[in-house]
């Protein structure tokens, strides 16, 4: 009997401290579990977030490969052949500052973005050719703006499409 006299203060203690160890262990696992829902929380907050960079940097870029802010860039008094020249080397630099962007926009507006960029490139390069050998900087200008607006402004439409894409990321 003795030893069972020695040992009850022990097993009281036991009786009181198992239902405080299994509390103590419930609250540590639903903290846990709380903070790995918080972190997946933030996580896919975040990637929202590159996503929406990677919409708005897009629409940056189309929006200054438009013909009407093409034709005011650089000098005035370049030659025609060193102003296409300038253009095409923006237009390629730029767009492989973004290229990156393509892995958190969808396929098909990636593939809208690229075809839009060739479009110009090849819009640039169709205008130069139909020239006259007299004709002047201004008038490269003008007849790009005008054939741009006759064959469609698929640039917005692409910048539309992002819109509506970024949109629905909300």
């Amino acid at each position: 009997m003795m030893d069972f006299e020695n040992l009850m203060p022990y097993a009281f203690a036991l009786l009181i401290a198992l239902p405080i160890i299994v509390l103590l262990r419930q609250f540590v696992y639903n903290y846990i579990s709380l903070k790995n829902k918080e972190l997946k929380l933030l996580a896919i907050k975040s990637n929202g977030e590159v996503k929406m960079h990677a919409y708005e940097r897009m629409t940056l870029f189309l929006e200054r490969i438009k013909p009407s802010n093409l034709v005011s860039k650089f000098d005035k008094e370049l030659e025609i052949h060193e102003f296409i020249f300038l253009l095409e080397k923006s237009i390629a630099e730029e767009f492989e500052y973004n290229s990156s962007q393509q892995l958190y926009i969808s396929k098909n507006s990636w593939e809208n973005i690229v075809t839009s960029k060739n479009n110009i490139l090849q819009l640039i390069r169709k205008t130069y050719e139909n020239l006259t050998s007299n004709a002047t900087l201004k008038d490269f200008k003008t007849v790009f703006l005008m054939n741009y607006v006759n064959g469609g402004d698929y640039i917005t439409e692409t910048i539309e499409d992002l819109r509506k894409e970024a949109l629905l990321l909300n």
